[in-house]
């Protein structure tokens, strides 16, 4: 134990998190009045402290809402702005009563184990299948220190269970590494990633953007997004083009409507699921996916034609080698800002392709030995949500946390088989992660409970592998917890271990055709 270090005891569950996966955890664990420790000074998380003026979501506000709280104007065709995604979290928070169990400005910086010896559980682990235990266990398991306002003097909670909610994107910048003498040190501009760009109030960016060179390293939304802000910033007549500098291109969407029909259709609904394989399925099952993949590299085609009628992604070199349906089994297909090529065709967005690059004096070098001259590089190359673990839990357990495809082995999306008291919300990628993190919320509050029980350790195990490997056959962009495919199977597991029924809609039709939303699973 902590021993004198100001120890407090204050509740059974601590959730590590108020982004809207801690929120969403709170909420359905309410009943065990949680501890929620946020280091910053609101709730939000991404939504709060890594967006620009111009982040929206990329998905319709009807597909992202909680179940018991509709948006007030759910059937609003726009996408909503970052800052309507916090007003509804904070109504809804406000309106669960769930700011209470929040504490602002308060830090985790280290854990501590103290439940059975960490080695010995290993060691049990090896020689006997184990069953994993119940969530709360009747006795604090894990220390955490909590830093509280930048104070000194740390305070230390016990609990019997932790939620992690840290979340994948934020914090920690995923940087490049360059050869020696090639790194921003020689640069004489100012580089910056998007993390801290998105620290930036508007004028502040506006500010360094203006009459600038901009070099933007990236194509995924951070950066298509960023370039839309330099191009905006640099719209007088002396203003400067903006140049993205891109190593793997993703297919990107201008809407939800391919060929004047809705993309559901394609990808969110029983019937379009049923065409691509999932974990754990039967021999026919698995035959009728290898009969039927011809009509999934169709759809996928079909998407393909669209995108690239519809956007000049030929004359801009910017097409993809690889199916449409890969980005989307990863997560990766991006919403493209409206004008984002009305901007390139004026000549404010420039593109060039590159799969390694450095840093001269006077900009960026490309690896055919093209000099691109910058006043600004924003490096849009992503998070390391894995590190910030690894960073906050003790040994053993931090080497567990990234499998070797790089993804985090959670069985249902929420448990490590192999660390103990401890659940994990907001880790799995979807089409709507404020769905995916809010039904694993449930999930994990009945598990609390004991309603249902854990397969064994290594049933649990096994599973995990068989998902990544599934992942590993539907995309080369495996590196990724991202269940979109399967998210319907996925949901169906779920509800099955919580007695619900897997089949949600009303009639057998819809069922097969309809789409699948966040207001199917209200309980």
């Amino acid at each position: 134990m902590a021993g004198d270090q100001n120890l407090h005891h204050v509740s059974k569950i601590g959730i590590i998190g108020a982004g809207i996966s801690g929120i969403a955890a709170a909420k359905q664990l309410s009943g065990h009045s949680p501890v929620v420790f946020e280091a910053t000074d609101s709730i939000g998380g991404v939504w709060k402290h890594c967006t620009y003026t111009s982040t929206k979501l990329q998905t319709p506000r009807c597909d992202f809402e909680f179940t018991d709280y509709p948006w007030p104007q759910r059937d609003n065709s726009s996408f909503p702005s970052h800052i309507e995604i916090l007003e509804y979290l904070h109504n809804y928070a406000s309106h669960f009563d769930v700011l209470k169990y929040v504490k602002l400005n308060s830090k985790v910086v280290e854990m501590r184990y103290i439940g059975d010896e960490s080695e010995s559980y290993f060691d049990q682990l090896e020689t006997e299948p184990r069953e994993y235990g119940r969530l709360l266990s009747g006795r604090p398991v894990w220390e955490v220190a909590v830093q509280t306002n930048q104070s000194p003097t740390l305070q230390w909670y016990a609990f019997e269970c932790l939620v992690m909610c840290l979340g994948k994107y934020g914090d920690i910048p995923k940087m490049p590494s360059f050869p020696p003498n090639k790194g921003r040190e020689i640069f004489q501009g100012k580089v910056l990633h998007s993390l801290d760009y998105s620290k930036l109030d508007e004028a502040a960016a506006h500010r360094l953007l203006k009459g600038k060179k901009v070099v933007v390293i990236g194509y995924k939304k951070s950066a298509i997004d960023l370039a839309m802000e330099a191009a905006e910033a640099n719209q007088d007549p002396d203003g400067q083009p903006c140049t993205m500098v891109i190593r793997t291109l993703h297919w990107t969407v201008p809407s939800y409507w391919i060929w004047g029909l809705p993309f559901f259709l394609f990808y969110s609904t029983r019937f379009s699921q049923f065409l691509h394989e999932r974990p754990n399925q039967s021999f026919l099952r698995t035959l009728l996916c290898f009969l039927l993949s011809p009509m999934r590299k169709a759809i996928s085609k079909f998407i393909e034609s669209y995108l690239v009628w519809k956007l000049p992604l030929v004359k801009y070199g910017l097409k993809p080698d690889h199916p449409f349906e890969e980005d989307y089994a990863s997560c990766q297909m991006a919403i493209l800002p409206e004008n984002f090529f009305a901007e390139a065709d004026n000549g404010r967005i420039l593109f060039k392709r590159s799969s390694k690059w450095w840093f001269w004096s006077g900009g960026i070098e490309l690896e055919d030995n093209t000099k691109l001259e910058a006043d600004v590089v924003a490096l849009a190359t992503g998070f390391d949500g894995n590190k910030k673990l690894k960073a906050l839990l003790p040994q053993p357990f931090c080497r567990l946390i990234q499998h070797s495809t790089g993804n985090l082995p959670l069985y249902r999306g929420t448990i490590h088989p192999l660390i103990p008291n401890m659940a994990f919300v907001g880790y799995v990628e979807s089409v709507s992660n404020l769905h995916t993190s809010e039904l694993r919320s449930k999930w994990l509050a009945q598990l609390v409970d004991e309603q249902f029980k854990l397969p064994t350790i290594e049933k649990m195990l096994e599973k995990t592998k068989k998902e990544m490997q599934v992942m590993k056959r539907s995309t080369r962009f495996y590196k990724r917890n991202c269940i979109s495919t399967f998210s319907i199977n996925h949901s169906d597991e779920l509800c099955e271990d919580m007695g619900w029924k897997s089949w949600r809609k009303n009639t057998w039709f819809s069922e097969a055709f309809g789409p699948y939303t966040c207001q199917d699973y209200q309980y």
